[in-house]
């Protein structure tokens, strides 16, 4: 597709997601935030520190970034990345908002993203906003998508807008020379950014606080890492995006036995943590290309030779979500009335939700968690689908990692996507490891590489993690793909609960959830109900304490706000 074909689709998707509809801003973003109580461990270095860590990400160079235009003709970064929901962070030296990097060696920086930028949450209550560090962002993710693809196209079609953006580049008045490799560097990477992007959908916008993460990974590694040079693209396995989810907080993420919504991926030891990271940040613009090695006797391949993740920053991540403490709620408590919902929790949640004592592992207590199968709790199973999901496996056809349990391999021509990545994160990580060996640190203690993949939960029956509630007051919208609001509607039965509903940092203190009313968000969210239970949409399931009487979920919700 050339560029200007390109072109009008962002405009279409412009206008689908609503680029000029923050999630948040106003009067009160300008005020500094009160930083709810989340454990003596999580200090304001700590939090600095999160909001800006290098993980290896790269989405393009700085200068290219800050190069490039709005709409309106204004610097892309003018706003900070407001308009689309992002926090501003006062501690950044590059005046980057929470979440997003810069990294690499002066003259050479690259802009990226971290862990930050999806699980930092803010809300507004009585007219003041509070941060909860670990929650689920508000942020819209796809809309920034959309815009950097356009301000890109805008580039490339206008001789004029070109030639300002290589003038802030190259600086001065740059020789033809230069701006012709810029605008083929420029070309190249807009041919790959248009390709990926060709999976997220306009007609179906995921919308604040919410995205397909799963199948973004898997085209990110699979449609633009495993082919040929000098692209590395597969065109055939970039696939629609269509299963956006909440993403999970990360306070005691790491006690649980897994951290995604489908289990797929197993908590333990530091290396199944690095694991379940590296995933993640090859789903953001990390760069992978795998080649083959035949001077590898055990793998076969190089993994790390064109592997831009930072595994020390990866690492430091893990410890630094560790410390994140489940938040406590800032505002006042009717203790007799929590204590009655105590009861009602015993009663009605805990075998679900209950901290249930585990194997202590990587230093931590932590807690049994469940999957319990979709067709128990009736919840959308879309994102289950996107598992089952197969991909060519490119310049990875053959290739095994020995000591992989569930993918032994080796990779067949067209292979399970969840496979493929598993042998891209055993690999990657067990090349890491045989190089670690060598450095003065050694290599990450207590783990090893045969745990590092993915796999469809064991008990061969597909679902969702019940995860220990603590937190849970801070993050609305629920069930794992965002569709209910507040947790007063979560207690009524599905074919009561909204249709439809505004989302923004807007809070209810007393149903717990997502105001009605959002005066910094034109977001909506349409949902569909029981009959179309594999939507990406649906409210449908969790009807657990629905017939409670109205006195029993009271409360019930009165104790949820204390966990």
């Amino acid at each position: 597709m050339g560029s200007l074909g390109v072109m009008r689709i962002g405009i279409a998707l412009a206008a689908s997601v609503g680029l000029v509809a923050p999630a948040t801003g106003g009067a009160n973003a300008q005020q500094q935030p009160i930083a709810v109580f989340q454990e003596d461990s999580w200090t304001a270095a700590n939090r600095d520190e999160f909001y800006s860590l290098d993980q290896g990400s790269e989405i393009m160079p700085l200068a290219w970034i800050r190069a490039l235009k709005r709409l309106n003709g204004e610097p892309f970064l003018s706003d900070g990345l407001a308009r689309h929901g992002y926090l501003p962070n006062p501690a950044s030296k590059a005046g980057l908002p929470i979440g997003f990097t810069v990294a690499g060696k002066p003259g050479a920086e690259t802009f990226g993203m971290t862990c930050a930028a999806c699980h930092t949450r803010q809300i507004e209550v009585g007219g003041r906003s509070y941060r909860i560090d670990g929650g689920p962002a508000l942020a819209d993710f796809q809309s920034l998508l959309v815009d950097l693809q356009f301000a890109v196209n805008a580039v490339l079609v206008d001789a004029t807008v070109f030639a300002d953006f290589a003038a802030s580049v190259l600086g001065g008045a740059p020789k033809a020379d230069e701006e012709a490799a810029l605008r083929q560097a420029l070309e190249a990477w807009h041919h790959r950014y248009a390709l990926w992007m060709s999976g997220v959908p306009s007609d179906a916008p995921w919308g604040p606080g919410r995205l397909d993460a799963v199948a973004m990974i898997f085209n990110r590694l699979t449609g633009l890492g495993l082919g040929p040079p000098p692209h590395h693209v597969i065109a055939r396995n970039i696939r629609r995006a269509d299963a956006p989810v909440r993403s999970p907080f990360l306070w005691n993420a790491a006690r649980q036995d897994f951290t995604q919504w489908a289990g797929f991926a197993d908590n333990g030891d530091p290396m199944t943590a690095l694991a379940r990271n590296l995933g993640q940040v090859f789903g953001v613009f990390a760069r992978f290309h795998p080649e083959k090695d035949p001077a590898d006797d055990l793998l076969g391949f190089d993994y790390l030779r064109k592997n831009s993740a930072n595994f020390k920053g990866l690492l430091r991540l893990e410890e630094l979500t560790r410390s994140i403490g489940a938040p406590r709620w800032p505002w006042s408590l009717d203790e007799a009335l929590a204590e009655q919902g105590k009861r009602v929790f015993a009663d009605h949640c805990q075998s679900c939700h209950g901290k249930e004592t585990g194997t202590p592992r990587g230093g931590l207590d932590t807690w049994k968690t469940r999957i319990i199968p979709a067709a128990e709790i009736r919840t959308d199973a879309r994102q289950l689908h996107t598992l089952q999901r197969t991909a060519f496996a490119g310049v990875l056809e053959g290739a095994t990692v020995p000591t992989l349990q569930v993918f032994k391999g080796p990779l067949k021509h067209e292979d399970l996507a969840l496979g493929i990545l598993s042998v891209s994160m055993a690999g990657t990580l067990t090349a890491f490891q045989r190089q670690a060996q060598g450095a003065p640190s050694g290599p990450p203690s207590g783990g090893d590489a045969a745990r590092a993949e993915g796999h469809v939960p064991r008990n061969a029956k597909p679902g969702y993690e019940a995860r220990v509630l603590e937190g849970i007051w801070a993050a609305a919208p629920y069930l794992h793909n965002g569709s209910v609001p507040t947790l007063d509607d979560l207690l009524k039965r599905p074919e009561d609960r909204p249709a439809s509903f505004k989302v923004g940092p807007a809070y209810d203190i007393e149903r717990i959830g997502l105001a009605r009313e959002q005066r910094q968000s034109d977001a909506v969210l349409t949902t569909t109900d029981c009959r179309e239970p594999s939507s990406g949409n649906s409210r449908c399931g969790h009807d657990y304490g629905t017939d409670l009487p109205d006195h029993k979920k009271r409360q019930l919700l009165e104790y949820l706000k204390k966990l």
